[in-house]
């Protein structure tokens, strides 16, 4: 899954500093592509733990595998931030362990301990110290696959869209059982470029609500993105208006299918999905209703620097810092929006990042600076989620979690309400302890062999459910 968070590059700031992405494959290490792998060192393996933050903390995972070099190749997810795979440089003196990102700013060194099974020491940023201790565990070894119960519906691989404006795409159609026809839905992802069931790092949030909502009488209906899976080669990354189309697609392949109830198919959209699937409830036949989860209601600039804002007061930084940073994160904003020239831009963006109080190296500057200046991030940027919603006149369920620290919930829940001010079938729910990834507090996790297992919020799902039954059928 790649993100994917609805989540745009806060520049310069921890774990934001970087536009991650969760399926990607991992980049090479600094100095040369990543060769065979060694001998098992002793750092090979996962290291986890809680990277304390005021209100709270995040869990940051490390992944190392020893070269035949010699060197270690290591990456850091930070899953509540769905950032996966970002690249870091692995230093190792005797017990002592320098771990840096790049791309994210940030610096740990710790030292081994516990017969090696510990590693205590600092996490370090720009503005922000902190003790942090990670604890080994060694890869998992791969288990033999199993055989898949059979899930008490139908399932059925297929392919749909390849118009003049929709990609030719692939997804799966689940079929509760009976009779029917059943209200159906399709799912339409987060920000990046996803598969069918929205996987990373083993947690599936779209494969998890389908199986919830076809086990309960609505038909779904999931596909890989373009460039992912079934969904075609990669290519440059769409916008959310050209995404509309794809939305369209699986609504039109629902329209033909007996199964589903003409009068009652709906989409249900995850972060920028929300805001794809709201798009195309504007337009010429638009779907029955529409589910937003964690939808951004702000525009794109205003979006980042309130998470900007928001995650450097979480971290202690005080007013004046967070007034800076916004006002150099607003320069860059205003050379990319008044500089339509792609190269220009990329030169004066990197210059400025290399100036700021975190001096970037040319490298990573002009790496960000490109990627600032894609059609893409120039559309985001500019994008008002609220302002063709007065043309929605389906009934809209708007949901978003108090922990979602990408999207925050009063903010854009008020401004995609405001923007649906003249729709009377509008419902608003916040869920206590939900995060961006619609995953509840991790104490309500079921425990599988042991372990917590991400799980989409019990809540949320039958939140969405019992709202798509209380539409009914159409009335005549």
């Amino acid at each position: 899954m790649q993100l994917k968070p609805f989540v745009w590059a806060c520049w310069g700031l921890l774990l934001l500093a970087a536009r991650p992405t969760s399926a990607q494959a991992p980049a090479p290490a600094a100095g040369g592509p990543v060769r065979p792998a060694a001998e098992p060192g002793p750092l090979d393996g996962f290291w986890k733990g809680p990277l304390k933050v005021p209100g709270g903390s995040l869990e940051v995972i490390f992944r190392f595998l020893k070269l035949t070099s010699g060197d270690y190749f290591g990456t850091l997810d930070v899953p509540l931030q769905k950032v996966s795979h970002l690249e870091v440089q692995v230093t190792q003196r005797n017990d002592t362990v320098q771990l840096y990102a790049p791309a994210a700013g940030s610096r740990f060194v710790g030292v081994l301990a516990a017969g090696g099974q510990q590693l205590v020491g600092t996490w370090q940023q720009p503005g922000y110290k902190v003790a942090m201790a990670l604890a080994h565990s060694a890869v998992p070894v791969a288990a033999a696959a199993s055989t898949r119960l059979t899930p008490p519906y139908r399932e059925e691989n297929v392919t749909f869209g390849g118009g003049a404006a929709s990609a030719r795409l692939a997804g799966t159609f689940t079929v509760p059982a009976g009779p029917g026809p059943f209200p159906a839905v399709v799912l339409v992802s987060d920000a990046g470029v996803q598969d069918r069931n929205g996987a990373v790092d083993g947690y599936a949030p779209l494969g998890q609500l389908a199986d919830y909502l076809t086990r309960r009488g609505i038909a779904v209906l999931r596909f890989d993105d373009r460039g992912i899976g079934q969904g075609g080669a990669p290519g440059p990354e769409p916008t959310a208006a050209e995404l509309v189309s794809d939305a369209q697609a699986g609504l039109s392949f629902l329209r033909n299918r007996p199964e589903a109830d003409s009068a009652r198919l709906g989409l249900i959209g995850h972060g920028e999905g929300g805001n794809v699937a709201l798009l195309a409830a504007a337009q010429p036949l638009p779907p029955a209703f529409v589910v937003a989860l964690a939808a951004a209601g702000l525009p794109g600039r205003e979006l980042v620097l309130q998470q900007q804002s928001t995650t450097l007061r979480q971290l202690g930084t005080d007013n004046a810092q967070v007034a800076a940073i916004a006002k150099r994160q607003q320069a860059v904003f205003d050379i990319i929006g008044r500089t339509p020239d792609n190269a220009l831009a990329r030169v004066m963006v990197t210059n400025l990042l290399r100036q700021s109080n975190s001096p970037t190296d040319a490298a990573t500057a002009q790496r960000r600076a490109a990627e600032m200046t894609t059609p893409r991030y120039r559309y985001f940027l500019e994008f008002d989620p609220a302002a063709n919603l007065k043309f929605v006149a389906c009934p809209v369920l708007l949901l978003n979690g108090t922990a979602d620290g990408f999207v925050s919930a009063d903010a854009n829940l008020a401004a995609l309400e405001k923007g649906l001010k003249a729709n009377k079938g509008v419902t608003v729910k916040k869920l206590p302890g939900v995060n961006h990834l619609f995953q509840p507090e991790p104490g309500q996790w079921p425990v599988v062999a042991g372990q917590p297992k991400a799980t989409f919020s019990p809540l949320a799902e039958e939140t969405i459910r019992a709202w798509i039954t209380e539409r009914g059928p159409a009335k005549k």
